[in-house]
């Protein structure tokens, strides 16, 4: 029988890519979007054939009718408390109301089980979101994907690209987990078809450490100090910064991520789980000085 997903957040990056995995894999893709969704990313699902849905989030009962018959629920929401626990919390309390056996929450981050209170505010979030659906009749999955690959293309301090450094908080050594967009979605389509997928999965295309990205780049080591002290400056200027309590990626935000790089990853992955999946190389991200 062809099971029937329903993503929510398909107009962005990542759930876009979720509803192309499912339906290369004959998954029957329900988006739900919200009224004034931008029309061209809705066209462009409707041509990938995603039936579309258009729903008020905050209308629990025409959510829970567009949620039924479903076989799962995956979120790909992104944002601050708004999203992450009141609008997530909506989709959650529907799809108990409408019978759907499973949901996959939007938990596409660092393992934040591994991580205290207060040391990363958008995966506080995240946890507190996890705390209600611990709550409800329905089985969850989570995806751990520690960082998204192709920040690796950006100016950051673990690899910064115009400076020419690397940079690490204490361990040279430490295996930081990245991993592709494309590779994300298509072990969460798997994942959302697998009745049998536990509460955690954890993932990465691969997991480099700052010594092995200077062997790769040619780039300079640079120690960036303890990370005690990075997470003193973090919630230093976090108060300092109340204003980015309104922004998702707020400067300490983004310092944050850091701390988060470092303080934890997946020593163990389910990378095996799916045996069909082909994983992106870090090669694809950075290219390797010439020898």
């Amino acid at each position: 029988m062809e099971k029937e997903i329903v993503v929510a957040g398909g107009t962005g990056n990542l759930g876009g890519r979720i509803i192309k995995a499912l339906l290369s894999k004959g998954a029957k893709v329900q988006a739900i979007v919200r009224p004034g969704s931008d029309e061209q990313k809705v066209a462009q699902l409707d041509s990938l054939g995603a039936r579309i849905i258009e729903v008020d989030m905050t209308d629990a009962a025409s959510l829970a009718d567009a949620l039924k018959g479903a076989s799962c629920v995956v979120s790909a929401l992104a944002g601050l408390r708004d999203v992450i626990v009141d609008t997530q919390g909506l989709l959650l309390e529907a799809a108990v109301k409408a019978g759907v056996p499973r949901f996959i929450p939007s938990d596409f981050c660092t393992d934040y089980t591994q991580l205290a209170d207060g040391e990363n505010r958008n995966f506080d979030l995240r946890r507190e979101f996890a705390r209600m659906l611990d709550q409800q009749p329905i089985t969850p999955t989570s995806i751990f994907n520690g960082a998204f690959a192709e920040l690796l293309t950006y100016n950051i301090p673990l690899l910064d690209h115009q400076e020419q450094t690397i940079g690490y908080w204490e361990k040279p050594d430490w295996k930081v987990d990245f991993t592709s967009m494309n590779d994300t979605a298509t072990f969460t389509a798997e994942a959302a078809l697998d009745n049998t997928a536990p509460r955690y999965l954890r993932i990465a295309s691969f997991q480099p450490s700052p010594r092995e990205l200077t062997e790769l780049t040619g780039y300079t080591l640079k120690d960036m100090g303890p990370l005690a002290g990075l997470d003193q400056y973090n919630r230093q200027q976090r108060a300092e910064h109340p204003e980015g309590e309104q922004e998702l990626y707020a400067k300490w935000q983004q310092s944050m991520y850091m701390h988060s790089m470092f303080s934890a990853h997946n020593e163990v992955t389910d990378n095996s789980r799916y045996a069909e999946l082909a994983w992106s190389k870090i090669e694809d991200y950075i290219q390797p000085r010439k020898s």
